[in-house]
């Protein structure tokens, strides 16, 4: 249905410092409510997306992210946009995302 879209549970993940050191460009392996994702820091924002590439499984966690904050897989290194899950190395894979928010000291997941 177009222009529907269902608002998100907002999941509290936890304290942004369990997971982040401040101002360090990061990735984290996660579980919220029994999902395993990706968390990722970078340039003071925070993103979730699926703990596994959908092109051949590797753990996002183990792979980096580029100059211009896009997630490379550890494997192939195909990159994806962390916000909008959008493959924007030419393969055609979508990487499933999470709205993310926070007030500062929390880290809220949307699922």
């Amino acid at each position: 249905m177009w222009g529907h879209e269902k608002e998100p549970q907002w999941i509290l993940a936890g304290p942004i410092l369990q997971f982040f050191e401040p101002g360090k460009n990061a990735l984290k392996p996660v579980e919220v409510r029994g999902k395993n994702i990706t968390l990722a820091q970078w340039n003071g924002r925070h993103f979730a997306f699926a703990k596994k590439c959908p092109h051949a499984g590797g753990i996002l966690a183990s792979g980096y992210i580029d100059a211009s904050g896009c997630i490379a897989c550890p494997l192939h290194h195909y990159k994806f946009n962390m916000e909008t899950g959008r493959n924007i190395s030419g393969e055609g894979y979508y990487l499933k995302t999470y709205p993310v928010k926070t007030d500062g000291i929390e880290l809220w997941i949307g699922m």
